[in-house]
């Protein structure tokens, strides 16, 4: 299978290094495509398999599936200039563009009067960054797609992380929790290691404390398929300083600034 990323940026660089460590393709699979040659550099470093391009027309001819990874606003542009080239008989196309919805990438897509599919499968994905480490949370929405080119897409992304298969109206939610949503664990994860400093710890070992404790959350989280509040009412215990240092996060407003965050950014 042979998969085509056009954009090298954050996200699309960060896609094509998860699928080149990961067990469905090859980094001799992937081909990227970006108008700037130290964007692409930036790829060969880090694995020297990567074919590139400068050229997107080129980069889609021979990608069995084709992922456009630009900004929003140059989305219509880039269909514009690589459809003719586009065989919709063999060829899948992917989105990771949000907000770009499936109504916006057929008008974007048809193709008219070649007597041929006027629409290729489409796929909306919204990953976070961490699909470079194969921990994304992946989202998938699906559009003129067989059951079959749906388990394919939803297979390839499931093995760079979870992905999950939702309708198009929760595209821009899952966005908030799982996309915008690691750059507020990342915050979370940041002001623990302020105060682990306060605390009397370096730096780097309050990162390293910090980090750990959130892992071992995570893996609480998935070993026990528990809910949080269970998790929580087994470290605090009644009078103890657990409890006193959660209420005087709430009192400062935490779960409610959690939740304003997500809405702000959907």
């Amino acid at each position: 299978m042979n998969i085509t990323i056009i954009g090298t940026g954050n996200i699309g660089g960060a896609i094509a290094k998860g699928l080149s460590r990961g067990t469905i393709v090859t980094a001799a699979d992937i081909t990227c495509a970006d108008r700037s040659q130290a964007s692409l550099d930036k790829l060969t470093e880090f694995n020297r398999e990567f074919r590139t391009s400068l050229d997107n027309r080129t980069a889609v001819r021979t990608a069995d599936i084709v992922i456009i990874a630009v900004k929003p606003w140059m989305v219509q542009g880039v269909v514009e200039e690589i459809k003719p080239t586009l065989d919709y008989s063999r060829q899948t196309v992917v989105s990771v563009a949000a907000g770009i919805t499936f109504e916006q990438l057929r008008e974007f897509l048809s193709k008219e009067g070649d007597g041929r599919r006027s629409l290729p499968p489409v796929f909306r994905v919204i990953p976070n960054t961490a699909i470079e480490a194969l921990s994304s949370m992946t989202f998938v929405s699906t559009c003129n797609a067989t059951e079959e080119e749906t388990a394919l897409v939803l297979g390839l992304f499931d093995d760079l992380g979870k992905a999950m298969l939702v309708d198009e109206r929760l595209m821009m939610a899952g966005t908030a929790l799982a996309s915008s949503g690691i750059a507020f664990a990342f915050r979370y994860i940041r002001a623990a290691i302020e105060g682990g400093v306060e605390l009397g710890f370096y730096p780097q070992e309050a990162q390293e404390i910090v980090v750990n404790t959130v892992r071992g959350a995570v893996e609480l989280l998935l070993a026990n398929r528990s809910n949080p509040e269970q998790e929580i009412d087994r470290v605090t215990t009644p009078g103890g300083i657990t409890i006193r240092g959660l209420n005087e996060m709430e009192l400062s407003g935490f779960t409610s600034a959690v939740i304003r965050g997500l809405k702000a950014s959907k």
